[in-house]
Formats: C-alpha cells, sequence, structure tokens
C-alpha cells in the first residue's frame, strides 16, 4: 500500500460534523470517520449563533483521532460547510463575536428593505442569486440598518469554512464556491462586487483574496503541530460550500442530461452550467447561479429540505415520544397517500418551532385535510418535497429549453427511501441515489486533484463509480401524482 494517498476531510452540516479519511490507492477511494461530533447553536434571548469556538476543538480532535491510529502521514485537510455565515475579525487577525446563525430574526424584512434601497432586479442582474432571508448581503444589510457596533471595528470578513482554515494555518482568504452564496459576487468576473455594497453602505474594504478549488490555501501553524504532535500539513481549497463539494461526487460516467440534487437539512437542486444563467426567467423563477468547483456554475433552487422533518422529530421529543427517523417514516408509509400537503418553502417552516402544530394550521388554512398523527404529518412532508422538486425541475426545464433525463439525489438524505421513490413518481423521473457521504467524498476529491493524484473532475466521478454503489428509483403511479401535484400548486406560496 505504499503508493496509498490519505488525505482528511471536514464536512459540516448544519447539526453536525465529522472528520473522515480517504485512502486512494489510483482507482478507488475508500473512506473511514475518524470523528463525529453534534453541531449545537445557541439561542441566547432572541439571538441565534453557532459555538464557532467549540466546533474547532473538535477539528482539533479529529486531527488527533487520526493521528493516534496510526494516520500520520495524511497529505492534507480540506473543509466545508453551510454557506453564508461569516465571522468579523479585528485589526489584530482576533474574532470579535461568534457568528450569527443563519436562522437568527435580524435578517426579518431585509430582502424588502433591500428592494426599497436599490431594487431586487438591480442585485438579481449583477449577482444571479436567489433571494434567500438568510443571504450575507441581508446579514451585513441589518447591520448596517441596525448600526452594529461590531460592523465598525471589523477589519475582515470571513465565512464559516475560511475561519477554520485562518484557524488552522493563519492565512486569511475567501473561497470561491462559499463566497458565491454571499449575493455580494459578480458571477461573470468572479470578483467582489464593491459597486453593489457601496450602494448598500456595505464596506468592501472588509472582504479577502478570492482563492479557487484546488489551491493551497496554508499550513498548519507552528503552535498547531507543536500541539498535535502532526507535521506542517497543508490546508487545501476544495469546493468549500458544501453543496459544491456533493455536486463534484456525482457518479456521472457518461453523456447525458441530468438534474442533481444534494438531499439534506435543505434539498439544493440544479444542474451543472459553463457560464451564469441571468435573465429575466431566471429572476422571475428565482434560480441561483452560485460557483462550482473547475469554474462552473451551479444553477439550482434552494429547496427547504429534511430540516421540517427533522424539526418536527425534534418537537415529539419534547412532548415525550421517541421516535428515529426510520420509525416516522414506517408510520409515514402507511399512513393515507397524497391526502395534504405544505409549500416546503413557506416561511412559516423556516424557523425552529413547533413543526406539527404549523403543519396542521397550514393544511386547516388552505382547506386541506388536516393531518392528525405522526405518520401522517410525516408523509405529508415527505410528499411535499417530492412535489417541490417535481415543480423545481420544471421550472429548469423551462428556463434552459432542453429535458432533463436523470435525477441524481446526493448526501444524507438518501437513506430515507421513501422520499427517493417519492421523488421519482412526483418528477416523473429516473432517479439516481448515492453516494451517501457526497459532500465529504466531494471534499477530498477536490483535495486529491490539488496534490496531483487525479487528473481532473471528470475523473474523480470514474473514481466515484468505481469506489461506491447506486440505487435506482424508477416512477410510478405517475398519473396519480400528477393529480396531486395539480392539488399541490394551489397551496404554494408565490
Amino acid at each position: 500500500m505504499a503508493n496509498t494517498s490519505k488525505i482528511l476531510a471536514f464536512d459540516f452540516g448544519a447539526s453536525s460534523g465529522r472528520a473522515m479519511l480517504f485512502e486512494f490507492d489510483g482507482n478507488k477511494v475508500t473512506m473511514e470517520e475518524m470523528h463525529r461530533f453534534s453541531n449545537d447553536p445557541v439561542l441566547v434571548g432572541k439571538t441565534f449563533r453557532w459555538d464557532i469556538l467549540r466546533l474547532f476543538h473538535e477539528i482539533k480532535q479529529g486531527i488527533l483521532k487520526t493521528i493516534n491510529a496510526g494516520h500520520k502521514d495524511i497529505e492534507s485537510i480540506g473543509i466545508d460547510t453551510w454557506g453564508v455565515d461569516f465571522g468579523l475579525f479585528d485589526k489584530n487577525g482576533n474574532l470579535i463575536s461568534n457568528p450569527y446563525h443563519y436562522r437568527d430574526e435580524r435578517t426579518n424584512g431585509m430582502i424588502e428593505y433591500a428592494d426599497e434601497l436599490v431594487g431586487k432586479k438591480y442585485i438579481f442582474e449583477r449577482t444571479g442569486i436567489q433571494f434567500n432571508f438568510f443571504n450575507t448581503i441581508f446579514q451585513l444589510l441589518s447591520m448596517v440598518k441596525n448600526d452594529e457596533p461590531v460592523l465598525k471595528i471589523a477589519d475582515k470578513l470571513l465565512f464559516t469554512p475560511d475561519i477554520f482554515n485562518y484557524f488552522l494555518t493563519g492565512e486569511m482568504k475567501n473561497e470561491y464556491t462559499i463566497s458565491s452564496t454571499s449575493q455580494l459576487l459578480n458571477p461573470y468576473e468572479k470578483k467582489w462586487d464593491k459597486e453593489l455594497m457601496d450602494k448598500m453602505g456595505i464596506p468592501s474594504d472588509i472582504f479577502c483574496e478570492i482563492v479557487k478549488p484546488g489551491e493551497i490555501i496554508g499550513y498548519l501553524t507552528d503552535e498547531l503541530c507543536e500541539e498535535l504532535g502532526v507535521n506542517k500539513i497543508p490546508v487545501i481549497a476544495i469546493g468549500s460550500h458544501d453543496t459544491a463539494s456533493a455536486v463534484a461526487s456525482v457518479p456521472v460516467d457518461g453523456d447525458y442530461d441530468y438534474a442533481y440534487i444534494s438531499s439534506g437539512t435543505w434539498a439544493l437542486m440544479g444542474v451543472e452550467l459553463g457560464e451564469p444563467l441571468i435573465n429575466d426567467e431566471t429572476y422571475n423563477y428565482d434560480i441561483t447561479n452560485e460557483g462550482g468547483v473547475n469554474d462552473t456554475i451551479r444553477f439550482l433552487k434552494n429547496i427547504m429540505g429534511l430540516w421540517i422533518f427533522q424539526e418536527s422529530r425534534r418537537q415529539w421529543e419534547r412532548e415525550g415520544k421517541e421516535y428515529s427517523f426510520v420509525e416516522l417514516t414506517e408510520l409515514a408509509c402507511d399512513a393515507p397517500e397524497l391526502m395534504s400537503f405544505i409549500d416546503p418553502d413557506n416561511m412559516t417552516f423556516a424557523g425552529p418551532g413547533n413543526m406539527p402544530r404549523r403543519i396542521r394550521e397550514f393544511c386547516e388554512k388552505t382547506g386541506q385535510s388536516v393531518p392528525k398523527t405522526e405518520g401522517e404529518i410525516v408523509r405529508t412532508i415527505l410528499q411535499s418535497l417530492a412535489l417541490k422538486c417535481a415543480y423545481t425541475i420544471k421550472g429548469l426545464e423551462n428556463v434552459m429549453g432542453k429535458k432533463l433525463d436523470t435525477i441524481h439525489m446526493l448526501g444524507g438524505g438518501i437513506q430515507n427511501k421513501l422520499l427517493c421513490k417519492f421523488i421519482a413518481n412526483a418528477t416523473g423521473k429516473r432517479v439516481v441515489a448515492g453516494p451517501v457521504e457526497a459532500t465529504s467524498l466531494g471534499n477530498a476529491l477536490m483535495q486529491l486533484t490539488a496534490l496531483g493524484k487525479i487528473k481532473d473532475l471528470k475523473e474523480a466521478r470514474k473514481i466515484v463509480k468505481n469506489s461506491f454503489d447506486t440505487v435506482e428509483y424508477m416512477p410510478e403511479n405517475h398519473e396519480m401524482w400528477e393529480e396531486a401535484y395539480g392539488r399541490f400548486l394551489k397551496v404554494l406560496d408565490k
């Protein structure tokens, strides 16, 4: 195994993180989980923040566990996280405060305020990014509007994976794919849009140099090397936005038209393009043009994913009902089919709280049958997610003027086989599910490419196909689902 390469991928989701060791023999990759930990944001009063220092402690634990397990020869480290969130640093390089969580209430009303200030159309034409209440642009705008003192003393802004890269290496850089989620980046020039920032009163001098996936950011600091007992391991800029890493691992070996869904807390559904597609149609459909690895554009819609399911389970736990996700899905299998629907992207379901009650209230308000049991509620959620995917893929096809043959589903959400089946039924498309660990795998593949172990993205995807099995779902009862789709359209929040 002398020719085997070992690299360490850290993948942070909204509720957990993990350190994954990947070994590559030139043909296949294998992976081993070295460390898994919870990601527990903290609500203090009305302020919702990430516990960023504890998360960095978990990164160090992941490195230690890997080294102590006999893997002192890891060749690089890469980190991916969720998008849009950031930390502010003073002129001495110190973190000023814990970063806000994207679900913090301070962005309420900021899209409307931005529209009054410069116009939504103007923002979209310059950035090509979907309007989400949590985007970096609206987080910063709220700070400007509320005259927050921390913004006045901020010298640099780092997005979440950039923060961890800085803590590891001492280098302050903004990685391209995570920067593109901010709605402050020019997607054609791949540079910060300082004119847009000036018009909105957002300080443009706090942003850093942009680095592309595949570049070395720096090496572990001397202090960390001494603390952890490791060598000067390089930290590599990968697709630092978790969806960018996930899309890099789509197991495509051939030339056909497909969409992808990176499925987890969120469901990111889209296609890959060579150039941004920004026009009146994409503005009306509110489709985003985010940066991908290899200078691609992730042309996608951000759909509320399994968050509603996860939050419903948390509510039942608070009520003393201990269900696993598998048990709840089994209850959903026995519930009446296509009885009622919600719009997963309605703001009613955006924040934490009593999700089952909100679902019942939404169904009652929209004149539908009200789901009562846990199984009925879960089935309502999963069917609604599938129908929102059908709505989204129709929009993508209309904008691009072509049909998509297949949907590649990636990530933890594919473990819910009922959801995969529902998406095939609702869209009428072949669904290919896998791999589960898509994000950390894409992270690893970009590290291996940067190290010269893999030639390019095309070769990387062949390696995915060699290394991991997939499961296919073919549409069933599509006519029944088409009738349900007509009813679903009536409850959409347009």
